[in-house]
């Protein structure tokens, strides 16, 4: 986390989450989502116009994966300053490319280590790193499969609607906050 952030956090401790407008697909790409954005669906709804826009500038970027983080509830979020902004996720909370060695790396540009290869009943490849647990990024499903190959990794069948509980990450931080607001209230 970048020094800047953890200073504006000391100075202002009670500034209140965000949610819902931040999304980072399954190519490994930051989306902003406004309020219109939002309310024409879920990040990972799969309907028109419901992602946002994708961001495109490198140092905005490079700031959010700077400070991209895993709360102890497994929602991911972006510390900016003071304030964290929670990640609606398409897949998983890493995204993972693997170069023509089968050195992997996060798209956030982390290099990591394998400990085990995943295949889901959709043919979706992923991998639990030293780094956390993330889905390969389409273009680089062909260098795992040299890999499996070559007898690197050995990929466990997996069921995909599985892997949020048993990797501890949330989906969308947004729906499970929005849950928790409405059982609070229904208890009052």
């Amino acid at each position: 986390m970048d020094d800047i952030v953890r200073q504006a956090m000391a100075k202002w401790p009670n500034v209140p989450d965000c949610y819902g407008w931040l999304g980072l697909d399954a190519r490994g790409q930051w989306y902003m989502r406004d309020d219109r954005t939002q309310a024409i669906g879920s990040f990972a709804s799969g309907r028109p116009g419901a992602r946002g826009s994708v961001l495109r500038h490198d140092k905005l970027i490079d700031f959010i994966q700077r400070n991209y983080e895993q709360d102890p509830a497994g929602c991911w979020f972006f510390q900016n300053g003071p304030q964290r902004v929670y990640v609606e996720l398409e897949a998983t909370p890493w995204i993972w490319r693997i170069d023509a060695a089968w050195q992997v790396s996060s798209h956030a540009g982390q290099v990591t280590r394998v400990k085990e290869c995943l295949l889901d009943e959709q043919g979706k490849v992923y991998l639990l790193t030293e780094l956390g647990f993330g889905l390969v990024h389409t273009l680089d499903v062909g260098q795992v499969a040299h890999a499996v190959e070559q007898g690197l990794w050995s990929p466990i069948e997996a069921d995909s609607e599985d892997l949020p509980a048993r990797f501890g990450y949330v989906m969308s931080p947004a729906d499970a906050q929005r849950a928790g607001s409405e059982a609070k209230a229904a208890q009052q």
